[in-house]
């Protein structure tokens, strides 16, 4: 297979044939990856009380006692607690887990956590133990913290260039889906009843299953086969097979220039740990808008509405025999609010989306708290005011900081960082969410009507950081991606009038290859790049290894 000077750019990862085994993997992954962490942050509202009875039973059988009603919320808090400290763990596991074991097999290799906590769940009753319970969130939580790093990595590499942020977006479509899903089972007509709660906790094996079973028949990521594994014929393989046809000439390059980028950067391919990405002073950049994007994805409060939803309709005055349906407005809100952004990500892109994100949930912060104020003096109608508030803000949140977080370390890094990046934007997130939940009901206590002041000062933050330091990555390559941190270090760095060189390897271009294992340099202007002023300065400088040279892939 070889490619011409005809050949345009923008074709180097358009699919050959249709895509149907993308989208097909896609919903495999997404069954049993992102799709556990909503459903299993929503089923635990349902059963509340009977969960708080069961802990109170036990003790009174073992001790002949009961507890106090602060004691069995303080249990009950670590039951919800257990589920953001298994993330945190599975978050750190999914950096080693996606080198050794692939993308694919890490994803299936974590139902395991899954099905063992589901024996606990249907368990303890018989066992007369709650802390079976809170060991099964733990382990839930690992495989919600697995998958919520892996699965966006899996998806970024193996999407083409042009629906990339759409397919990576579709986990927090998954997301939402599994939260819709999990407050429609827990309602007491189904499994939210008082004799089914232990079917609820443990009817997530289900999504598990059904990966277990359709996942193996689907190819593993490309950039993984190809620059970890070194396998071209894998990657060829599997490439073709997510493109519907051969795979694409101009994305195979695209993949060995990476390569041996890598390699010449690093005399080796081999992936970076968090310390060691810590201390690389050329992704710093990077570095701090994934901890930003990540850490303030929990911090802004979203989740806490499914954790204490019920507490919160109650608060805002709905009556407690519709506080259900009420909630499962909340997940539809979400759902609505990611197919419409899934749909809108690759025209609109994912810096407006951060952006429109926070600003909007900074508003609704502020109507909803005007809500609250007046419903305390009794105005009319405001009780159902503060719950479109809640709505509106989920609603904000689903179009652009619920999916773009998830994307960007897929985006911004290269193959041997990116595992380390999601390890740290993970750890952030789930000790963010655990911060979140242990405070939220002190929140309320303690602010009452000004609860969500605090989630308020997170968004305008995270809406003027983001804002300002991320890029806009739509439709671009990661070589791209790349010379654009690259230029704004050289602009910090550099005296006016003065631009620094920079290695060749940051501004490769695409559309010259003469086939995959012999790469040569295109001798005319790189319609890729838009500063070609600085390839032309660069190329001189490394004139003597790489000008019109042989760039061959390394297996």
């Amino acid at each position: 297979m070889t490619s011409t000077g005809e050949t345009k750019p923008g074709d180097t990862s358009r699919p050959s044939g249709n895509g149907r085994t993308l989208a097909l993997t896609v919903c495999s992954a997404g069954i049993g990856g992102t799709f556990q962490y909503g459903y299993n942050i929503s089923i635990i509202n349902a059963p509340t009380s009977y969960i708080q009875s069961f802990i109170n039973d036990t003790y009174v059988e073992r001790w002949g006692t009961g507890l106090d009603i602060p004691q069995v919320t303080i249990l009950w808090t670590l039951i919800v607690s257990a589920f953001s400290l298994g993330g945190l763990i599975g978050a750190l596991l999914a950096g080693p887990m996606s080198v050794h074991c692939g993308r694919k097999n890490s994803l299936l290799v974590n139902n395991v956590f899954l099905f063992v906590g589901a024996i606990l769940v249907l368990t303890c009753k018989a066992a007369k133990s709650f802390e079976m319970i809170i060991l099964a969130r733990i382990l839930v939580g690992i495989n919600s913290g697995v998958s919520m790093n892996i699965q966006p990595m899996y998806f970024g590499e193996s999407a083409p260039t042009h629906l990339r942020g759409a397919v990576a977006f579709s986990s927090a479509v998954f997301t939402a889906f599994g939260i819709f899903l999990g407050q429609v089972v827990g309602l007491t007509e189904l499994l939210g009843s008082k004799p089914l709660w232990t079917y609820l906790l443990a009817s997530n094996t289900l999504p598990g299953l059904i990966q277990l079973l359709t996942l193996p028949w689907f190819p593993e990521s490309p950039r993984y086969l190809l620059i970890d594994r070194g396998d071209r014929e894998a990657c060829l393989h599997a490439l073709g097979r997510l493109r519907g046809g051969e795979a694409p000439v101009l994305e195979m390059e695209e993949l060995c220039r990476e390569q041996q980028q890598l390699v010449n950067n690093r005399s080796g391919a081999a992936s970076k740990t968090p310390w060691s990405l810590f201390k690389d002073r050329d992704l710093r950049s990077q570095l701090r808008i994934v901890m930003a994007a990540s850490s303030a994805m929990m911090l802004c409060g979203n989740d806490s509405i499914y954790f204490y939803a019920s507490y919160i309709f109650l608060e805002a005055g709905i009556p407690s025999d519709k506080v259900q349906y009420a909630a499962i407005g909340t997940g539809a809100s979400e759902l609505t609010a990611s197919i419409l952004s899934n749909l809108l990500i690759e025209r609109m892109g994912r810096r407006y989306l951060l952006l429109g994100g926070y600003s909007l949930m900074s508003c609704w912060s502020i109507v909803f708290t005007v809500a609250l104020i007046l419903q305390s003096r009794g105005v009319a109608g405001m009780p159902y005011l503060s719950m479109v508030c809640v709505y509106a803000y989920i609603l904000s949140f689903g179009l652009g900081p619920a999916g773009v977080t998830g994307i960007l370390p897929a985006e911004i890094f290269d193959q041997a960082a990116r595992p380390a990046a999601y390890m740290i934007a993970g750890s952030l997130m789930w000790l963010s969410l655990f911060l979140v939940g242990m405070l939220f009901p002190f929140i309320v206590n303690g602010l009452g009507n000004f609860c969500f002041l605090p989630f308020l000062v997170v968004c305008l933050i995270s809406a003027v950081f983001l804002g300002y330091s991320v890029p806009e990555t739509k439709g671009k390559t990661l070589a791209e991606i790349t010379s654009e941190f690259q230029r704004k270090r050289d602009t910090k760095k550099s005296k006016p009038g003065k631009q620094e060189d920079g290695p060749v390897e940051n501004h490769y271009q695409l559309g010259a290859a003469s086939s995959f294992t012999s790469l040569k340099q295109y001798p005319g202007p790189n319609p890729m790049n838009e500063d070609r002023n600085l390839i032309n300065s660069s190329e001189r400088v490394n004139e003597s290894d790489h000008a019109f040279g042989v760039i061959e892939c390394t297996l």
